[in-house]
């Protein structure tokens, strides 16, 4: 697979598919904005309390499936982040650019940011985005000797890394990164959630980003309070050796419920051979072929 252009200069690319600019470019395009919010799409989002909270000088940044937090069209600065996969980005190969951009329009719209930070995945041409405006955004250098090995970054840890690295005026603001499961939407095992959550967290605590909860919220906070005669590296070994402790009878109960559950995932491993392949299976399929 030939590799996209990855050095962030202002391009295009022959068949005018690309929009790339370079990371100055980029901060004159954003440096007009007293926030940058990246909002997740979680549940823990409260996006009325920060609409209210901060100026109408703030630029939201929503991602994909951008319908888990909005249920009208968004009024005011936004940005939609578009993550890529081996089929080009998610919305335009599942073929919903369209319902996720109807969220969006009019000057205060700044467009798509089509963004991929593995060189697997590949970027889609700007005239697949239902007309909007589009730029690319190629992260993979960044994160290649960062993210841990068999696992691939979010779109909102890349994305926040990415402005903190700019060196912004404007102050970048998470919202909804808890990393958490919940009842209506799944957290997915090919990210490294707990490498995101320590590294945003020391992050926050650097001054370089802040986060909506999480660290303020941050029960061992108090311990510190509490013991302000104790080192906080004995707070830190306390605590992990509590939760290495809380660790293993956790993992003591998973290998119960695996040897439980063995006669049903059998079941359940013999007639997934006959579902029908997936469009991403038959492409990569093809691709080999």
């Amino acid at each position: 697979m030939e590799a996209i252009p990855s050095d962030n200069k202002a391009m295009t690319a022959p068949d005018g598919g690309f929009n790339f600019l370079t990371p100055e470019a980029w901060k004159a395009l954003l440096s007009g904005y007293s926030h940058i919010v990246l909002v997740a799409n979680s549940e823990a989002v409260d996006l009325e309390r920060l609409r209210s909270e901060l100026p109408e000088t703030a630029l939201y940044v929503f991602f994909n499936k951008v319908y888990k937090v909005l249920d009208e069209p968004f009024v005011g600065h936004s940005m939609l982040v578009a993550r890529s996969d081996v089929m080009g980005a998610h919305i335009v190969h599942r073929r919903e650019a369209a319902d996720v951009l109807r969220f969006f329009g009019g000057d205060e719209f700044l467009g798509v940011v089509n963004i991929r930070v593995s060189v697997e995945e590949n970027l889609s041409e700007e005239s697949r985005f239902e007309g909007a405006k589009a730029r690319h955004l190629d992260l993979t250098q960044m994160l290649a000797d960062l993210y841990p090995i068999g696992k691939i970054a979010t779109s909102g840890f890349a994305v926040a890394l990415w402005l903190a690295d700019l060196q912004l005026p404007g102050k970048v603001l998470l919202a909804g990164f808890s990393a958490k499961r919940s009842e209506k939407w799944k957290v997915f095992d090919v990210h490294d959630w707990t490498f995101e959550q320590i590294f945003l967290r020391l992050f926050a605590r650097m001054g370089s980003i802040s986060m909506m909860g999480g660290v303020d919220a941050s029960p061992y906070s108090a311990l510190a309070k509490r013991f302000p005669e104790v080192p906080p590296i004995e707070i830190a070994m306390t605590a992990a050796e509590v939760l290495s402790e809380r660790l293993d009878n956790t993992n003591s109960q998973i290998d119960r419920l695996m040897s439980i559950t063995k006669f049903i995932r059998a079941v359940d491993n013999f007639f997934r051979r006959f579902k029908p392949k997936t469009r991403k299976q038959r492409f990569l399929e093809k691709s080999k072929g």
